[in-house]
């Protein structure tokens, strides 16, 4: 799903990895969506684009107003980095590996280890 992170000229439209939305705004089953509309952005961080995922998302997402934003590294040991936005900025929140549970923005738990078990 595409996300519109900037309405300007040029817009500015990311694709994340996983996007949460409200059930109302995932039923109508758009292919874009408004900033927003975004509950949680992920970018799982593959080669080449680490930079981008720790430094212009980060910046971009935030500008957007998307209040949570996680980064998934798959090098071992597999970790996510959790940014809840704060007064127009991101605030790293949780930084672990192994299992994760958040109740925000939805109550969620999440075997990292699975997401490179064959």
């Amino acid at each position: 799903m595409e996300v519109l992170v900037d309405a300007g000229f040029p817009p500015t439209v990311r694709v994340p990895d996983v996007v949460v939305v409200p059930t109302p705004v995932a039923d109508r089953n758009p292919a874009r969506v408004e900033a927003a509309d975004v509950l949680l952005a992920v970018e799982i961080v593959s080669p080449g684009t680490g930079r981008t995922d720790r430094v212009t998302k980060l910046k971009e997402y935030a500008d957007a107003g998307i209040d949570h934003y996680w980064i998934i590294d798959l090098d071992p040991p597999v970790s996510l980095t959790g940014y809840l936005l704060v007064a127009g900025s991101y605030e790293v929140m949780i930084e672990t590996a192994g299992v994760v549970e958040v109740r925000s923005p939805a109550p969620l738990r999440i075997d990292l280890d699975m997401l490179v078990r064959r």
